[in-house]
């Protein structure tokens, strides 16, 4: 079976039902030349995606990332994507693949080209990273300055901040900048003292039974693989909150957890060069929870 699939998507109106949703995607050598030169996702990062996990045959969370993904495209006033389309290709991608391992499902949607009479949309499917090491034994983080205050997106709407956006040079910068310091992720932090969220991951914090991530701000994209995390702590009687985290809370938690789609949940065991108390324990069963089939 293929190691990858990719599948050009011609977008269908959400107002409308496509007789044949097959018809409207076809699969294409994930080497060759398939997008236009006026592309506008890689000449401006003008569109939206999403990220989504398949383990052993199951895509996760596939309701709430198109969800996501529609949310996305509302603040960035692009069409609406047709949500059946999207599960249609996602299953034919998953059908085309391994039923076993750990795969990551890239779904994009973008302007298109330039004056172009429609949006260009396209899934991509690979193996995932191993990411053995780092949910086994954890990482090392710094804290970055994300430049604007929590409330920005609130009096900044252009900014985008709530939207899932192809513009990830920060989030990649952000990356290299914590490496350079000798970490292995960051979080980012307000220019107001609060904090916010990693550039490819939800921040949660615990302080004693509590576990608690930042408010799902505009200027915070509000994260699938937490909130089902939060809704399994919840159903098993643990008590979460969202709130306005100060970033002081970051030195004083019990522990510390970084959870995102495809790397899963990871434990924060340095922040800044100080150490932070690692629960390996918890984390195991975290990411048993997530590796679990969940629609």
């Amino acid at each position: 079976m293929p190691e990858t699939v990719t599948l050009l998507i011609e977008p269908v109106p959400a107002v409308e039902v496509a007789p044949d949703l097959a018809a409207t995607m076809r699969e294409v050598d994930a080497v060759a030349p398939a997008l236009r030169v006026g592309e506008l996702s890689t000449q401006r990062g003008d569109g939206v995606f999403e990220t989504l996990a398949v383990i052993d045959g199951h895509a996760q969370e596939t309701g709430p990332h198109l969800e996501r993904l529609r949310n996305s495209a509302l603040i960035c006033d692009l069409p609406e994507p047709n949500l059946a389309q999207w599960r249609a290709a996602i299953d034919r991608a998953v059908a085309a693949l391994p039923g076993n391992g750990e795969w990551a499902l890239k779904l994009v949607l973008s302007r298109g080209v330039e004056h172009g009479p429609a949006p260009t949309a396209w899934l991509h499917a690979a193996r995932a990273n191993d990411f053995t090491a780092v949910r086994e034994h954890g990482v090392a983080a710094v804290t970055l300055d994300r430049g604007f205050a929590h409330d920005a997106a609130e009096r900044a709407p252009w900014l985008l901040l709530g939207a899932k956006t192809l513009s990830y040079a920060t989030n990649m910068a952000a990356l290299r900048e914590a490496r350079r310091r000798g970490a292995d992720d960051a979080i980012f932090v307000s220019s107001d003292g609060y904090v916010m969220e990693g550039p490819t991951s939800s921040v949660i914090l615990r302080h004693g039974e509590v576990y608690s991530t930042p408010a799902p701000s505009g200027a915070i994209l509000h994260g699938t693989t937490q909130q089902s995390l939060f809704e399994h702590l919840a159903a098993t009687g643990r008590a979460t909150a969202y709130r306005d985290i100060p970033i002081a809370e970051l030195g004083t938690a019990d522990a510390i957890w970084l959870v995102s789609s495809v790397r899963l949940a990871v434990g924060v065991t340095r922040l800044d060069g100080a150490s932070v108390a690692y629960d390996a324990a918890e984390t195991r069963a975290f990411d048993d929870y997530l590796r679990s089939p969940r629609d």
